[in-house]
């Protein structure tokens, strides 16, 4: 048999990864640009700069970390290993709040965005775009218990939508609304906005650099983790940080801020009326200067990819929970159930509950006190700070605990302190995410209430695992499950699939997957495919390929009766055999793939044909191929 290797591997390359950091951070501007607004008023451009110049610190340590440590858990790995264990859960039970606070936000703007685009304003009104929030993150749930996420897709198909949505909004904004007096309206200083405006603006704005742990923890299934790492997270955070103050400086224009009795002193439209919709505000602002109809056009296309994005981002964050979760399962930071990877999903199914139950119970206590986008944002704020100020901690620690680790990205700008070079750049960012943290605990109820009692359940959660598998407290424990997948035992495979093919070695592989379905209990899923040529569309009249296909089908459910195994069967048209099966397996639930390789691509120095490659490479389940040696089945001239 030759599996289909589970497990977490590397294929991300630069481009595919630039395309998960831009993806996964800029989604975050349609959750944060209304409620930073709101605090920071006509400084809101100024403020999100500022932010994003720490954020850039944080990413050259977090660069560093994952490039030594290229494993799941992102910097929870890398302040476990510079610290002590409790350290290493410290950061890893904020950061697993932070993923649960992204999913209930994400979850509750959906509604908001699409309700804006389409004028259905009862779907943005309480308790309805609760319940509507809760809906979208169970549907995501449920899938993603039976499916794994195909995450390059996911990144590219994100960064593609977020980038044109945002260029578009950008460029319109700056040709028909900004206005470089509008800045200036409504601001000044100290009371509009308040200095406690400011400083729960600038705790705030660290939801609108959400995503960087979510590419941290994909340091396991990169490609050179050394050079791809930090060159496409310095790119895509490049990219964001532009775009967001061009898109505050449109949206500040829009919406000049003016005096009055706010929460910052003052008032914007921006972060008041469409502080769950932002996107949509700027879009509406362009009724005037543009006819109504395209104005309408543009909001409904910024709503629904706006939606779009933010289930995207509800997605990736189950799956970096997951990621997260099974680290620290492994080294009994969690119940050792964190720590094993579905076969078919690579993510644990008890993380994808946890998940969803504890991201729809934030959005009910959310609800309950009263300003949702404000709790969830300052919880946020508390459990982020945490992390990026001790992963930054970290670096400096492993320059004098471990000098000689390998690392293949180094933070450039040292200092030499007691004789070891020490990276600039988290001695200076390190007291500016505490100082945020001190100033979230001062400004923020939930950051200040919530998160300490979210700290206290975690190390409670902590003592008892240790306590359970009788180890140490505070030392270091070796991972408990070391493998990401467990082998599959006897009988495990459920169902089956197997693409036809007309002629002996269809025959006999057909025979081998009814026999192993008979001894397991297994159904099977017969595939014939319909290869269509390219100068023919794939709805062409092909009536012999049809009938033969109907043939073949009929006759494998025909032998499969007498072995009493359950058979269906399906018909597709492509263009591709290898894309067809792969697509077939993902869709279907498949547990094991069967295939046949005829003897003649041995003769051409080829060990499987093309198509049987291809599968082997891109199956989400195991494939067995059943090879035949040289002169058994000669006749055979096509094989898949």
């Amino acid at each position: 048999m030759a599996r289909k290797l589970p497990g977490l591997q590397r294929v991300l390359d630069a481009p595919s990864l630039a395309a998960v950091a831009y993806g996964e951070i800029a989604s975050s501007i349609y959750l944060a640009l209304g409620v930073v607004t709101l605090y920071a008023l006509g400084l809101t451009p100024w403020v999100l700069l500022l932010v994003g110049g720490i954020f850039f610190l944080v990413a050259l340590s977090y660069a560093e970390g994952t490039a030594a440590m290229p494993e799941p858990g992102g910097a929870a790995t890398f302040v476990r290993r510079a610290f002590n264990d409790p350290a290493g859960f410290a950061a890893g039970w904020a950061l697993f709040l932070d993923y649960l606070v992204v999913i209930a936000l994400a979850g509750l703007f959906v509604p908001h965005y699409v309700g804006a685009a389409f004028g259905w304003h009862g779907l943005r009104d309480s308790p309805w775009d609760i319940v509507t929030g809760i809906g979208v993150i169970v549907v995501v749930s449920l899938v993603r218990l039976v499916r794994r996420a195909q995450l390059y897709r996911i990144a590219v198909a994100v960064a593609a939508i977020a980038l044109v949505t945002h260029l578009l909004l950008v460029g319109l904004g700056f040709a028909y609304i900004f206005s470089a007096g509008a800045l200036h309206k409504g601001v000044h200083l100290g009371s509009a906005p308040t200095w406690g405006g400011i400083a729960f603006a600038l705790a705030l704005s660290t939801l609108a650099y959400t995503g960087l742990e979510t590419v941290a923890n994909l340091a396991a299934e990169v490609r050179e983790p050394g050079k791809t790492l930090p060159r496409s997270l310095f790119a895509g955070i490049g990219a964001v940080v532009v775009v967001y103050v061009l898109m505050a400086l449109v949206g500040v224009s829009a919406y000049p801020a003016t005096v009055g009795s706010g929460p910052a002193g003052g008032t914007t439209g921006l972060g008041d009326a469409w502080v769950r919709a932002p996107l949509v505000g700027i879009a509406a602002a362009l009724d005037g200067p543009l006819p109504h109809g395209l104005v309408r056009a543009l909001e409904i296309v910024v709503g629904v990819s706006g939606a779009l994005v933010l289930i995207a981002a509800v997605t990736t964050s189950v799956s970096g929970a997951g990621r997260l979760a099974y680290s620290m399962g492994r080294y009994d930071m969690l119940p050792r159930a964190y720590a094993r990877l579905n076969r078919r999903t690579l993510i644990p199914p008890i993380t994808i509950v946890t998940s969803a139950v504890i991201a729809s119970a934030l959005l009910v206590a959310a609800a309950v006190a009263g300003n949702p986008v404000r709790f969830l944002a300052s919880l946020y704020s508390f459990g982020i700070l945490i992390a990026f100020t001790a992963a930054q901690l970290a670096v400096i620690r492993l320059r004098f605990s471990e000098p000689d680790l390998p690392r293949p990205f180094r933070v450039p700008g040292n200092v030499t302190i007691r004789g070891r070079p020490v990276p600039v750049a988290p001695l200076v960012g390190a007291p500016l995410t505490f100082a945020l943290w001190i100033a979230a605990l001062a400004t923020h109820d939930a950051a200040r209430i919530a998160g300490p009692a979210w700290a206290a359940l975690g190390f409670a959660v902590f003592v008892a695992v240790r306590r359970s598998e009788r180890e140490p407290v505070l030392e270091h424990v070796e991972p408990a499950a070391p493998d990401l997948v467990p082998e599959a035992a006897e009988g495990a495979y459920t169902r089956l699939l197997v693409p036809l093919k007309l002629g002996a070695i269809g025959e006999e592989i057909l025979a081998t997957a009814l026999k192993l379905a008979e001894e397991q209990g297994a159904t099977v899923h017969v595939l014939h495919v319909i290869r269509v040529p390219l100068e023919l569309s794939l709805e062409a009249e092909m009536l012999d390929e049809e009938e033969r296909a109907q043939t073949s089908i009929a006759e494998a459910q025909l032998i499969a009766s007498e072995h009493g195994v359950e058979v269906e069967g399906t018909i597709v048209r492509h263009r591709a055999l290898g894309e067809a099966i792969v697509e077939m397996a993902e869709g279907d639930g498949t547990d094991l793939i069967v295939l046949g390789s005829a003897p003649r691509w041995r003769r051409q120095s080829r060990f499987f044909s093309p198509t049987v490659d291809y599968v082997l490479r891109r199956a989400p389940c195991e494939v067995m191929v059943v090879a035949y040696p040289r002169g058994v089945l000669e006749e055979i001239t096509v094989a898949p």
